[in-house]
């Protein structure tokens, strides 16, 4: 294979993240503007610095050559947890880290292509394993300091420690055998594969470079996993990306500016990104972010509720935005319950019990009772009512919307009342002191607590949907709505829950194998029983050799019949419990040039580095 290079738009490549309600939304004067000012008029800005460019730049052919000055302003409904890309899973983090921090290559969605990014080149060798990747002369972090392939090799000496256990460990991973990475000078990487892998640049460009000469020290002293967090002071985060931290105030923003030292350049040889800010704020809900656009004081809207779809349409003249349909979501909303057993010794626990309260687990890890629970949820009816028509039924992170994984054909779980009744009295529950709900053979009540996050207003209603629908077969679901950050302590660390709704956000490309992660048995996403030393069930044995599948082989229809294989796995266990997927539409202001929104995440943000503001 011959070295590849492409141009387009800067994109920020991920695994499958835990999504939250990421709201792109703001009021001008929370970011230092005076009320009604627009959001894109920054504060007169300090004179852009000019650094020598570098002596390979990435040159990206852009639409429009942009002029330099303004913000863009986001808003989040949580704050991010941390600014440590190798430690980031959720979207609250990543959407800001993706921007901070680079990979040898990244993906443009427009063209839905791989392009270098930190490599300039790369190149397969004759014997089909041995990866050769060149990386640019002259591009460096944003204190100035070189990037060489020192970085890459302490990147992946991170991410293959056991320790810290970066969701990217999942990618890098074959077999259960690790990439050999060497560097036989500044600037070359070479990886030298256990088996052939047909995604080797994607899943290479998911690893992020981060400062060896910042970072060793923490990583030496075992503290690597608190480095970079929301606490540290913004000038001691140095960046590979084309951003990095100009301020962050806990609980209200974080505002983002250039990267002196980016390597990106227009073709008119302009350092890149053209705007002075992107600005990350916190807004308590998704109404509060809708009404501040209203108001006219937001740049965008990333997840708009569909209810609000109509207006949006009917005011775009009036409000000076494009309201754009994407078609249907590359994320996705679904529950499942907790089979989480003990990784390790702890107080009154021992290695493979189940966390949760046994009698429960043993309900919990039932493919009956989960099938029966799957076939209790009216998504029909959940879609006109939650939302409001702009939905369809979805079971995969392969969505409508993800034409070249999309299977029509799934095996799934559909509602079917008295058969989800029927499978119930198959187990010899009865409601046998006629309070409406079930017992279990030693009169345990069937009851479940179901946490979601209580900002994502839509996730709440179909929570709330949830507990209706299975009271009506005897099950008993109270409802718990937490902050986000709180889920995601709950979801990864103490486990301290019957049953989370959440979703994912799709991978970046959206292809199966940026997801495993989510599929493997020994994934940081796992959700339903997070990083197993081995396979605790023959089926996720099975998964594990498919995902070996769509990772190696070069024959795309290879690829999309094990990818098949592993969905219809999934959903006959009814381990993930699919809820339907969001039509989306997200409003832009029409002031921004070199827009081009996306339904491959980020949808408003994956080329912010080319994106302007329009003379009037």
């Amino acid at each position: 294979m011959t070295a590849h290079v492409w141009t387009g738009g800067y994109a920020s490549r991920t695994v499958a993240r835990i999504a939250c309600a990421a709201i792109v939304a703001v009021t001008a004067s929370a970011c230092g503007g005076g009320s009604g000012s627009r959001t894109s008029e920054a504060p007169p800005a300090a004179v852009r610095e000019q650094k020598p460019l570098p002596e390979e730049p990435r040159v990206d052919q852009v639409a429009t050559v942009g002029t330099y000055g303004g913000r863009f302003v986001i808003a989040q409904t949580n704050g991010p947890k941390t600014f440590n890309a190798m430690m980031a899973n959720e979207t609250s983090s990543t959407d800001i880290t993706g921007n901070l921090f680079t990979g040898l290559a990244d993906f443009d969605n427009d063209t839905q292509k791989d392009r270098p990014a930190l490599a300039k080149s790369w190149e397969l060798g004759p014997d089909g394993l041995t990866w050769t990747f060149h990386l640019r002369k002259g591009a460096a972090f944003s204190d100035g300091h070189p990037i060489t392939s020192a970085d890459v090799l302490f990147s992946f000496q991170l991410a293959y420690d056991d320790t810290l256990h970066p969701s990217v460990q999942d990618l890098l991973v074959m077999n259960g055998k690790r990439w050999e990475i060497s560097a036989p000078d500044d600037y070359t990487v070479v990886m030298k594969l256990p088996s052939p892998n047909a995604m080797v640049v994607p899943l290479a460009g998911s690893l992020k470079i981060m400062p060896k000469h910042v970072l060793e020290s923490a990583y030496k002293a075992g503290t690597y996993a608190s480095a970079y967090g929301v606490s540290t002071p913004p000038d001691q985060i140095v960046t590979s990306g084309p951003w990095r931290i100009k301020q962050h105030v806990a609980g209200e923003k974080t505002v983002l500016e250039p990267n002196p030292y980016w390597f990106g350049l227009d073709q008119q040889k302009n350092r890149l990104p053209y705007l002075d800010e992107l600005v990350f704020l916190e807004v308590p809900d998704q109404d509060a972010a809708d009404l501040k656009f209203r108001a006219g004081q937001i740049d965008g809207l990333d997840n708009v509720k569909p209810e609000n779809y109509q207006w949006y349409a009917e005011n775009q003249q009036q409000g000076n935005y494009t309201l754009y349909d994407l078609g249907p979501a590359l994320t996705t909303n679904f529950f499942w319950f907790n089979l989480n057993t003990v990784k390790k010794a702890a107080t009154g626990k021992k290695v493979g019990e189940p966390v949760v309260d046994p009698v429960k687990y043993a309900w919990f890890n039932n493919p009956v009772f989960r099938r029966a629970v799957s076939m209790a949820v009216d998504r029909e009816a959940m879609i006109p009512s939650i939302f409001f028509g702009d939905a369809v039924k979805n079971w995969s992170t392969s969505t409508p919307g993800a034409k070249l994984w999309y299977s029509p054909d799934l095996v799934k779980y559909d509602f079917n009342l008295e058969e989800a009744r029927r499978l119930l009295a198959g187990l010899g529950w009865k409601d046998t002191n006629g309070d409406g709900f079930l017992e279990d053979g030693k009169g345990q009540t069937i009851s479940f607590t179901m946490k979601t996050n209580s900002d994502n207003k839509t996730r709440v209603g179909m929570a709330n949907f949830i507990r209706d629908d299975l009271a009506k077969v005897g099950i008993k679901v109270t409802l718990v709505p937490v902050d986000f950050n709180t889920l995601i302590t709950n979801l990864r660390e103490d486990f301290q829950y019957d049953s989370i709704l959440l979703g994912l956000q799709s991978g970046v490309p959206p292809d199966p194998a940026m997801g495993q992660n989510v599929w493997r048995s020994s994934g940081r996403a796992h959700n339903w029983n997070i990083s197993q030393s081995k396979p605790e069930t023959p089926q996720e044995a099975r998964i594990d050799q498919l995902m070996d599948v769509i990772v190696s082989s070069p024959e795309l229809a290879v690829r999309q019949n094990a990818w098949k294989e592993v969905q219809n796995i999934v959903n006959e266990q009814a381990w993930i419990i699919w809820l339907p997927t969001i039509n989306a539409k997200v409003p832009l202001r029409n002031r921004f040039g070199n827009a081009k929104p996306s339904v491959i995440p980020h949808r408003l943000l994956w080329n912010i580095d080319q994106l302007y503001v329009q003379k009037k």
